[in-house]
């Protein structure tokens, strides 16, 4: 959902929104497309009433395109191709989503799968307004499975990638953090956000730690297998040390830190996600922030206190140091020095 134009999360109804627009809704069919959903009927009656393009959407989303070159067994070899390649399981699903749009799209067969059509789709997703990482992952999608499912010589595409977007992270304050954290009272969600900001976890990996992965000794927390199949260390806070403690004296949780429902999985990640957007709206904050947003504040209040950015790098386990330098396009520390030229010439309210 994150790739469709204007979509946005609802905190409020819990729920994605797109612009009811035919761009939004033409994208919105590509990513659904021969997927199992309830309509709702007020819906049905509102894309009816609006013409031909909404009313036959629901027709399109029952009866979806497809090829017989994308059958069941494809797609199983397309997932073992993944698996072999130590692929994690979100990227082995968003690969075989993307190929599958791909022949939802196009009713062509292999032979006539050439650059030419790679730019196609690459300028078909460009007008539905998917975001380019978005569209850069469908790309290495549909090679992946040309190289390794139909074993095709390799596709020269990189002309045909659009430009990765410089987007900035968003940031709370340490003020901000602090507000969102005191407002959580279960030891369990509490523990959870804690880790998750002082160490600069990714969901996927406060989830997965077991309890021995925190050295109390050393002060550190074993991230096992984390983005792109790789160990690392980073930092075990003393306050967030309290908070596990507290909850881990409670609770007494065995294999898994956070468990889930079922003791022996542990917590999804969706779940996770949940706990932090009930805390933001109970701090009241107004940011658009998500459960992610506390491991770019963490990398953000270390570069602002002076820590060596090679230092952050490790603690996050960026593989590219450009990838941890976007941090200090956010960092204010040296920008607060900078007085506007219109200060200079006005005097402030508040002095």
């Amino acid at each position: 959902m994150h790739g469709l134009p204007g979509a946005h999360w609802s905190r409020e109804q819990r729920v994605w929104k797109v612009p009811h627009t035919e761009r939004s809704v033409l994208a919105l069919l590509d990513v659904l497309r021969g997927t199992s959903l309830t309509i709702q009927p007020a819906l049905s009656a509102e894309w009816e009433r609006r013409g031909s393009l909404f009313g036959n959407v629901l027709q399109r989303l029952d009866d979806p395109s497809s090829s017989p070159a994308w059958d069941v067994r494809t797609k199983a070899k397309l997932r073992n191709q993944l698996k072999a390649r130590g692929y994690s399981d979100r990227t082995v699903k968003a690969y075989i989503g993307h190929v599958a749009r791909f022949f939802a799209t196009y009713q062509e067969g292999n032979e006539d799968w050439d650059e030419q059509l790679m730019m196609r789709y690459n300028v078909y997703l460009q007008e539905r307004s998917f975001s380019h990482s978005y569209i850069n992952q469908a790309i290495s999608a549909i090679t992946f499975y040309l190289r390794h499912v139909c074993e095709a010589p390799p596709v020269s595409v990189a002309y045909a990638r659009p430009k990765r977007e410089q987007k900035l992270p968003n940031v709370l304050s340490l003020q901000e953090v602090l507000r969102l954290l005191d407002c959580v009272t279960n030891v369990k969600h509490r523990a959870l956000l804690y880790l998750t900001y002082a160490s600069g976890l990714r969901v996927g990996e406060v989830v997965r730690l077991k309890p021995h992965d925190l050295d109390v000794e050393r002060r550190t927390v074993k991230v096992r297998q984390g983005k792109g199949r790789k160990d690392r260390y980073t930092i075990l806070s003393g306050a967030a040390l309290y908070e596990v403690n507290r909850y881990v004296a409670m609770e007494r949780p065995q294999f898994w830190l956070f468990p889930g429902q079922d003791a022996r999985k542990p917590l999804t990640e969706r779940a996770a996600q949940k706990v932090f957007e009930q805390a933001l709206r109970k701090s009241g904050l107004k940011k658009e922030a998500t459960i992610h947003t506390l491991r770019h504040s963490f990398a953000t209040h270390l570069l602002e206190a002076g820590t060596d950015i090679r230092y952050i790098q490790e603690l996050l386990g960026h593989r590219n140091l450009k990838t941890t330098e976007r941090y200090t396009h956010v960092s204010v520390r040296d920008i607060r020095h900078i007085q506007s030229p219109l200060d200079r010439l006005l005097p402030s309210p508040e002095s």
